[in-house]
């Protein structure tokens, strides 16, 4: 994943005794903000510490179209998570729509609209299997290096810019509003403020794309530590589905 935002700061005109007294030197706030970092930390923890965990993204992703113009899509899905090698999605909405399964040797990809799917051998781990998913297959999960076993060695990476923007409220949740900057992305992240410092909103920007391109996702009905019965990261093709390429597949489910 690509990082993360600055925020300007002004100096401030003191008045003293009927006159106007010179700027006041105040030390400049540092780049990385360890506050911010802290609060990045715990959510991080919070994650990598569930052994398995579940939520609902709600996502905002800007396209390029072939008049030029970016095109916003909207789309929701379902995350279920099993460490260290299991891993399920469902997809819908303006997106293509498709499944997902990984169950810690192939992973596959199915359209149920379509009822195509393929399947191909993958890494033992979540971690080794994210990491070559969409250079090998096309899909691409913006909330991937969340799903990390320590997803804050990734996400702050090359920080260049790290800060505290400010309380906030999300979907009636209080969170911390942080934002931050590495080479190549600016992106932002509201994190509960409760113990469980669950991440609730995330907004990513491509500093080193044409247009800026922006992808928002919204986090919700988060469970940590459920249970998942055996065969949950399975998939068992339909009799009348038909195997094609991944990319295929994911052309086939647009044509929903």
């Amino acid at each position: 994943m690509k990082r993360l935002l600055s925020l300007a700061t002004f100096s401030t005109i003191l008045l003293a005794a009927g006159a106007v007294a010179a700027p006041a030197k105040s030390a400049a706030p540092p780049a990385i903000d360890p506050n911010a970092v802290a609060a990045l930390k715990r959510m991080s923890a919070t994650l990598a510490g569930a052994k398995t965990l579940t939520y609902r993204a709600e996502s905002v992703v800007e396209v390029p179209a072939a008049t030029g113009q970016f095109l916003t899509l909207f789309s929701s899905g379902n995350v279920a998570l099993e460490r260290p090698n299991k891993l399920r999605a469902s997809f819908g909405g303006e997106a293509p729509r498709f499944d997902f399964f990984y169950d810690g040797e192939t992973v596959t990809a199915y359209a149920p609209g379509t009822k195509v799917y393929s399947k191909s051998k993958a890494p033992a781990t979540i971690d080794e299997m994210l990491a070559g998913l969409r250079a090998e297959t096309g899909i691409r999960f913006a909330s991937a290096p969340l799903l990390a076993s320590d997803p804050y060695a990734i996400i702050a990476r090359d920080l260049t810019s790290a800060v505290v923007v400010g309380p906030a409220t999300v979907n009636g949740v209080e969170c911390a509003h942080l934002a931050f900057r590495a080479p190549g992305v600016n992106w932002e992240i509201w994190v509960e403020t409760s113990a469980r410092t669950l991440p609730r909103r995330l907004a990513v920007t491509f500093t080193d794309e044409p247009g800026l391109p922006r992808t928002l996702v919204e986090f919700s009905r988060w469970s940590i530590d459920p249970w998942f019965g055996v065969g949950s990261f399975s998939f068992t093709p339909p009799a009348d589905a038909k195997e094609i390429p991944f990319n295929s597949v994911l052309e086939s489910a647009d044509r929903r």
